[in-house]
């Protein structure tokens, strides 16, 4: 999906930028998180990233109130007709934003207190490669560079690829994506071809269960992935497992396999992410419900045995490079 300016510029969506990150990728990084995702995990953490527009995401406990403040009104252009709208009590109601109402915000910088925020704003590509050099001094220590992820990266593959061949060709830095992968193989190929490392989800081995979970089969996925290990990518692949869901040793072990016959050595490592309930103040800003919000997941302590338990069971029957987490040094 493409995206421009008011002046007719290529530009990207973006919800939040992560500087001295160290979790996607080697050494130290810049993450850009690009807006829109394919998938509808029950889980999601970043679900501000789903739709692949801005979003106006409200949170009442800042607002000052119509009656204190009502800056957020007074600056709406639609006047009587504005989707900004109060409770009886004074307290700020949900955003349902409109079409006239895209591309405007004036609400959003009006706001002094914090009440409401742009998820998603727009970046031109000499804005986001100022953003990427402000930290070459950390990259070059480190190893590490410039990461894009999402939501999911291939929902705006073409800017992507432009802006991960100026990290190589204007500013030679590394470039890391992170992606679901669901994606036309040409789209992918475009964004690989300026990749150092790609990260990929494998949530579910069964493409059934992977559509009960995330709304959309696995096939294209796996095929994917194994086009990316054929063509030499070096590939990082993360299953966030959640107990009940997709931590039986069925699933992992079919996992696994799949790593084993597919992606051979283009496997840097394979991580088992903890699940933990993140997203959910970000669903309340934008009034959406989080679909596990009844789920009780076992102790951390519990979480945590059983990936180990994994891990090593994958690592003694497979021979694979597992860790638990996100946060060990990859071995590049």
């Amino acid at each position: 999906m493409e995206h421009t300016n008011r002046d007719g510029q290529p530009v990207a969506i973006i919800t939040d930028i992560q500087r001295y990150t160290i979790h996607d990728g080697p050494g130290i990084r810049t993450e850009f998180f690009f807006k829109g995702c394919p998938l509808s995990c029950p889980w999601c953490s970043n679900p501000e990233t789903v739709r692949p527009y801005p979003e106006i995401g409200v949170y009442p406990t800042k607002c000052m109130g119509k009656q204190k403040c009502g800056w957020c009104l007074k600056e709406c252009p639609l006047g009587n007709d504005s989707p900004i709208a109060f409770d009886s009590d004074d307290n700020l109601l949900p955003v349902i934003m409109r079409d006239e109402c895209k591309g405007c915000y004036k609400c959003v910088d009006a706001c002094p207190g914090g009440g409401l925020k742009l998820w998603g704003k727009s970046y031109t590509m000499d804005e986001m490669l100022k953003l990427a050099n402000q930290d070459r001094s950390f990259y070059e220590r480190t190893g590490g560079g410039v990461t894009v992820s999402g939501g999911d990266v291939m929902m705006q593959w073409e800017f992507a690829a432009d802006f991960l061949r100026e990290c190589h060709e204007q500013l030679h830095i590394n470039t890391c994506m992170e992606t679901e992968v669901l994606c036309p193989q040409e789209h992918l190929d475009a964004v690989l071809a300026h990749t150092d490392l790609a990260i990929f989800d494998i949530k579910h081995i069964d493409s059934a269960a992977h559509r009960k979970l995330c709304g959309v089969p696995n096939e294209r996925i796996l095929e994917n992935i194994a086009h990316a290990a054929k063509i030499g990518t070096r590939i990082v692949i993360r299953t966030p497992v959640v107990p009940g869901y997709n931590d039986s040793e069925e699933n992992i072990r079919g996992i696994a396999s799949f790593i084993r016959d597919s992606i051979g050595g283009s496997l840097v490592q394979w991580q088992l992410l903890m699940f933990r309930k993140l997203g959910v103040e970000k669903l309340d800003s934008l009034g959406r419900e989080y679909q596990m919000s009844d789920y009780e997941p076992p102790s951390s302590e519990d979480r945590q045995a059983q990936l180990e338990k994994l891990r090593d069971m994958v690592s003694s029957e497979y021979g694979i490079e597992v860790a638990v987490g996100s946060d060990g040094k990859l071995p590049l």
